[in-house]
């Protein structure tokens, strides 16, 4: 699945950076993410963003 920027943005509203990984992943589950989007954000690396930009550039291509 290529991953859109708009939607990636839609399952993280309201989030506050610096956020980990799994903090993304539990704000996506909050805004209806579906299990194939929920996939994509599993692969992520582990650590810290600091940013929207930061989670957009690992996403890039995925």
């Amino acid at each position: 699945m290529q991953t859109n920027p708009v939607e990636v943005q839609k399952f993280l509203k309201d989030i506050e950076y610096p956020v980990k990984k799994n903090d993304l992943i539990q704000q996506a589950k909050k805004n209806g993410v579906s299990q194939e989007e929920l996939a994509v954000f599993e692969k992520l690396p582990d650590k810290e963003y600091t940013n929207s930009a930061d989670i957009s550039k690992e996403l890039k291509g995925k």
